[in-house]
């Protein structure tokens, strides 16, 4: 870790009242939570695109989902 960000790091435990491992260890799950996401996103992405889009099965959807009339 270059002295900037590990300075910078010091910073942050101090204001949040941890220290500098809790810090780096807290920053990582939340990374590694935000990749999985990631991953997770992609993925329901690319298999609703590999879908065939059958137009009958979609209108049926889309009467449903319709807001009723007042």
């Amino acid at each position: 870790m270059d002295d900037a960000l590990l300075r910078a790091t010091d910073r942050a435990a101090k204001r949040v009242r941890v220290n500098r491992s809790a810090l780096i260890r807290e920053a990582l799950r939340e990374h590694l939570k935000r990749l999985r996401t990631r991953d997770l996103e992609a993925r329901d992405r690319f298999g609703y695109q590999r879908q065939s889009g059958d137009s009958d099965d979609l209108a049926a959807w889309e009467e449903v989902a319709a807001w009723p009339e007042r």
